[in-house]
């Protein structure tokens, strides 16, 4: 199982902040979220975006790293200016 934390102002279209997931192999953060479908799909499409910042582990990461059974993956949403949530930037 790998847990998937949301941060800041992030939630799953359910409302929920803190997934678990079933990982059978290591793969990619990327294809992690993908997976989980229409609950993450709004993290899915900040990550395609790059407003994304990722931790596996309490280490930083990118969508890229790999992760394996037992690993803790944190996503919080960024502005690209050192903000982070969904705040709107003027």
């Amino acid at each position: 199982m790998v847990t998937i934390t949301l941060m800041g102002q992030l939630e799953t279209t359910n409302g929920e902040r803190d997934l678990t997931c079933p990982l059978p192999e290591s793969i990619a953060v990327r294809e992690l979220i993908r997976r989980q479908g229409e609950p993450l799909r709004q993290i899915f499409q900040l990550m395609r975006e790059k407003k994304l910042m990722v931790t596996v582990n309490k280490r930083i990461a990118s969508e890229d790293t790999t992760v394996q059974d037992g690993d803790v993956v944190k996503l919080v949403a960024h502005d690209g200016m050192g903000q982070s949530g969904l705040a709107p930037t003027f």
